[in-house]
């Protein structure tokens, strides 16, 4: 049984890749990256793949069984992306697609979840079982903030008092792998998120905590925040992604206290606190 690993040199795929070789033999993984050499750490095979070359794509999935589809990161290419992948997966008969979307993606006012859903979309139509694992922020999307935060004296953000359920991305990670190993997973869509909410104003208190500083959470308006992320140096566009994302936060479109993500892992998931440690000894 061999398992496919899309974007397994990024921030997640190594971590999948790591929680993978917990479950089953190397030899059973596949990376399928855009650069292999990026890969030879892994200690797994590695192939070739790049989303935006589909004619490429179905050689690369000869003889996976099981696919693991992490989303692309280019917003806006990403529907497209993930159809060549799809298609390609069919043609050469893949049997089961497990794909990271965005959580609530049916109703989230994120800009992001359109493509996600489009995606899931495209997915019940193939034929390919599939399994959706809608994830949540990853806490490192804030706590990558910190250092910025602790030179100006403040955290920004546009988030108000929005409810975040984030999670730590190794949780994330576990989740894929638990379900790429186990039986009976296919046909499902889960809503993963962390345990525990928290909101900026949490989150500097835990920096302020943890550093003996005092950083106050400082809210902006959406335009003001993507003015002082430009201002940091930002490009536009993400800026203004950036400053949107919290602006769905701040209507709770992070927010999720079903716990199905530690009830899949079968542990909490990883504490705001412990994440911020990290963050703050990195």
């Amino acid at each position: 049984m061999k398992i496919g690993i899309t974007g397994a040199t990024g921030h997640l795929g190594r971590l999948v890749v790591e929680k993978l070789k917990e479950k089953t033999a190397s030899d059973n993984l596949i990376a399928l990256v855009r650069d292999t050499q990026k890969a030879a750490d892994l200690g797994i095979e590695s192939r070739l793949f790049d989303y935006n070359k589909p004619e490429t794509l179905t050689d690369s999935l000869k003889g996976v069984n099981h696919l693991l589809l992490i989303s692309g990161n280019e917003i806006g290419q990403r529907q497209t992306q993930h159809e060549n992948v799809i298609k390609a997966a069919k043609d050469a008969g893949v049997e089961w697609i497990v794909y990271t979307s965005l959580l609530h993606a049916d109703t989230s006012s994120l800009v992001l979840a359109n493509e996600h859903l489009l995606t899931e979309e495209t997915l019940k139509l193939s034929g390919i079982a599939f399994t959706i694992l809608r994830n949540g922020w990853y806490t490192e999307n804030y706590t990558a903030s910190i250092p910025a935060a602790l030179q100006n004296g403040a955290l920004i953000g546009s988030a108000a008092q929005g409810k975040i359920s984030s999670a730590a991305r190794v949780d994330y990670a576990e989740a894929a792998a638990v379900v790429l190993t186990s039986l009976d997973q296919q046909n499902k869509i889960y809503e993963l998120a962390g345990d525990e909410a928290y909101t900026l104003t949490d989150l500097a208190a835990e920096v302020s905590n943890q550093t003996g500083k005092v950083i106050p959470y400082k809210n902006l308006s959406e335009s003001d925040y993507a003015a002082a992320l430009i201002g940091a140096g930002l490009p536009e566009a993400l800026a203004t992604a950036i400053a949107s994302f919290d602006t769905g936060a701040a209507n709770d479109d992070l927010y999720n206290n079903e716990k199905q993500l530690s009830a899949l892992i079968g542990r909490p998931t990883t504490p705001l606190a412990s994440v911020v440690k990290e963050a703050l000894a990195g």
